[in-house]
């Protein structure tokens, strides 16, 4: 009788990764004026058994942290012996951005506005081909971890081509309370791994700079249980891998702006079902005096508020997200 034939080792980088073994490393990105190195870290577990390749990623913005502290727990529970595939972990891809706690890098560029970048272009172009060439070109399948931004905060959702069959079924296995039929837009990490054939989930979960629990813990259990409808892990019954009920499917959203300069007051949660014109808060002066009242310009669910208790006229307040 023939022994099955064992699985190649996956390279990446300047090394390779043996089957059913792990593997840190560190791809390098740039360096500063003081000379030290500026990489990329990366964990490769390359299972025993064949099974897709698939990478997890957090921190394109440098001040979203919920997506790094998802990629820990994921890898914590995850072990290349008996992993089916292979998964490669960027837990922090704007490394500059994180070590100084900002959104952008230090050109001010958006990385997820720089994709697939270029190797002679600038530095958010460099880290965006070097992702692209060493992570998204090797995968199937991605899972990009964000949280709000600018002191805003997400309900737990998914934002993909729920058009895309495949994308769908994967978005649906996630789990998240809502899927969110998003327009991919140019320069971005889901747009350019699209254009290369990767099926890409865009998961957004929390606030800026925090460890929001409800979100790390809902980002989780999302990419566990896509992990298992792909056949990377096995889903046990009553686990939190097995599939869940499929998140609300939403086609259209809107922030309600504000409308006048104040302090804001709002009454409405993450999660809350809103009718059209309903009361979300009010805008007051600094002696508690109403100015406007705030309310839904459509019908839906809050997926995402603002936490900043002052805004300016034309500040997002409230995201509505319509079911379809």
């Amino acid at each position: 009788m023939s022994r099955a034939r064992a699985r190649e080792s996956f390279a990446i980088g300047s090394v390779r990764v043996r089957p059913g073994s792990a593997r840190e490393l560190e791809l390098p990105v740039t360096r500063l004026v003081t000379g030290a190195d500026v990489t990329l870290p990366v964990r490769v577990l390359h299972g025993r058994e064949d099974g897709p390749t698939v990478w997890i990623n957090a921190a394109t913005h440098g001040d979203e942290l919920v997506g790094v502290e998802v990629v820990r727990r994921v890898l914590a529970s995850l072990s290349p012996r008996t992993l089916r595939g292979t998964l490669i972990a960027v837990p922090v891809v704007n490394v500059l951005g994180a070590m100084t706690a900002d959104r952008y890098l230090p050109d001010r560029r958006d990385l997820n506005r720089s994709f697939p970048g270029s190797p002679r272009g600038s530095l958010a172009a460099r880290i965006a081909h070097l992702m692209m060439t060493e992570v998204v070109a090797k995968c199937s399948v991605g899972i990009d971890l964000h949280t709000g931004s600018d002191r805003r905060t997400n309900l737990p959702q998914v934002r993909a081509d729920l058009d895309d069959p495949r994308t769908r079924q994967l978005a649906e296995a996630f789990g998240a309370p809502v899927m969110l039929h998003a327009k991919l837009r140019d320069g971005s990490l889901r747009h350019a791994a699209g254009q290369v054939g990767a099926t890409v989930l865009l998961y957004e979960g929390g606030e800026a700079w925090r460890f929001d629990e409800w979100a790390i813990t809902a980002g989780v259990d999302g990419v566990r249980r896509v992990l298992a409808a792909l056949g990377m892990v096995d889903a046990e019954p009553g686990s939190d891998d097995a599939p869940p009920t499929a998140g609300v499917e939403c086609r259209e959203s809107s922030w309600v702006r504000a409308r006048h300069t104040g302090f804001l007051h709002l009454d409405v949660a993450l999660g809350q079902e809103v009718a059209e014109g309903e009361r979300l808060g009010h805008l007051s002066n600094s002696f508690g005096r109403t100015l406007r009242v705030v309310r839904a310009r459509r019908p839906g669910i809050v997926v995402g508020r603002t936490e900043a208790p002052l805004v300016n006229s034309g500040d997002a307040l409230v995201h509505v997200a319509t079911p379809a």
